[in-house]
């Protein structure tokens, strides 16, 4: 190998021989320890090859043509070789070969260029499979992704190429240490910058994945959710201020329906509908999971519907922002002896906990009450509430 680490070898393939006993001459080549193999087209017998001195030697009919053809593939090379450190900086074996072959060269992308290239895909896709605030969130993702690469490069880009399993780790610890993020939200920009190396190995950006020995650390979040003395006493107490017993009333109404705020804001009497067992059933679109999401009125939703229902308008309930909700929320919780935050998303926890699991409701129909696609969804959040129920259980047969 010479000082710029390129060297030429042609070497006869001896495993495989044609029926005239010859074997097929292949060329390869070595660069920067990186080899890149392919066919002369050419045909010598083993006992006529001299692989010392890289030439065919008689009696092979055609020792000198083959020899001509083997010195003009070399020089070729060598211009290949040439002509790529002239003008790229970067370039491996295989870009060599293209090179000599007259084809044009695979662009080495920089990692944010990619993600760039991505984030131009999934735009087309607003509005068909993901959402605008979908789109929004890979943007800011992609600002941390930038800023990590300039506080750790010094560098607005670096070559996709480079990338190595360290470069995962070094992210993370970036985004945790200097970002300040917490773990889910950490998460969360770590499986965007995945789902980017996915699409770079498809596009063969990548020869290997980054990915390969990093696994995330996974987020186990204590649920509040209202107990059954405390979603009794915040259904008993009123309110004189008007619009305080409304946010009460209709928080009441999703622990018992477990809709979300979205779901429960643009609730129409045309979501109401009588179901195949004669019940009242709530219809409605989840844009969360992209499904339809059904759950039969219990008589306290029923009942709160009656109350805010209205001929003359569309929609059931008055509608505010979910900022604002959550506010009335808190003064509410401070009037019960509610102790932590309580948020409309509690509704939803509460519908699952104490309305359904802790009145013996099989965890599959909690699932599916939930709108969740899978079950696994529901296991991970409510798993420990099932133990504990089966724990209840067990104390009351032993008691028994």
């Amino acid at each position: 190998m010479n000082k710029y680490n390129f060297s030429v070898l042609f070497l006869l393939a001896s495993n495989r021989s044609n029926r005239n006993n010859k074997c097929a001459l292949k060329c390869r080549i070595t660069y920067n320890k990186k080899r890149k193999e392919f066919a002369t087209g050419r045909f010598v017998n083993p006992s006529n090859w001299n692989s010392k001195q890289q030439v065919a030697e008689p009696p092979e009919p055609d020792a000198k043509l083959i020899n001509t053809q083997l010195s003009l593939i070399r020089t070729k090379l060598n211009q290949a070789f040439l002509f790529l450190q002239v003008n790229e900086s970067d370039f491996e074996a295989s870009d060599i070969y293209l090179q000599y072959k007259g084809k044009p060269l695979k662009k080495d992308y920089g990692v944010v260029e990619v993600y760039n290239l991505y984030l131009a895909r999934i735009h087309k896709l607003i509005g068909i499979d993901i959402k605008q605030v979908t789109y929004d969130k890979y943007l800011e993702s992609g600002r941390h992704l930038k800023s990590f690469i300039r506080y750790k490069f010094k560098s607005t880009d670096i070559k996709f190429k480079t990338l190595k399993s360290s470069f995962v780790t070094d992210y993370e610890y970036y985004l945790k240490t200097e970002k300040k993020f917490q773990l889910s939200t950490l998460n969360k920009a770590i499986q965007r910058f995945r789902r980017v190396i996915k699409y770079a190995l498809s596009e063969d950006y990548l020869a290997k994945d980054p990915f390969i020995m990093y696994k995330p650390k996974t987020v186990k979040k204590k649920i509040h959710f209202l107990s059954p003395e405390e979603l009794q006493k915040l259904e008993q107490t009123s309110f004189e201020i008007n619009r305080i017993q409304q946010i009460k009333d209709l928080f009441v109404f999703c622990c018992y329906t477990g809709l979300g705020f979205s779901e429960m804001s643009n609730l129409k009497k045309s979501n109401i509908i009588k179901e195949f067992d004669g019940n009242l059933w709530i219809h409605v679109f989840r844009n969360k999971t992209n499904g339809f999401y059904k759950v039969p009125l219990l008589p306290k939703a029923l009942e709160i519907i009656e109350v805010y229902v209205n001929e003359g308008h569309e929609y059931i309930f008055p509608r505010m922002s979910n900022p604002k909700f959550n506010a009335y929320l808190k003064e509410i919780a401070h009037v019960v002896g509610i102790e932590f935050n309580l948020t409309h998303h509690i509704a939803r926890k509460t519908f699952a906990t104490t309305v359904l699991l802790y009145n013996n409701v099989p965890i599959e129909v909690v699932s599916k009450l939930l709108g969740h696609s899978k079950i696994q969804t529901t296991q991970d959040s409510y798993g420990e509430i099932v133990q504990k129920r089966i724990s209840l259980e067990i104390e009351r047969l032993k008691g028994k």
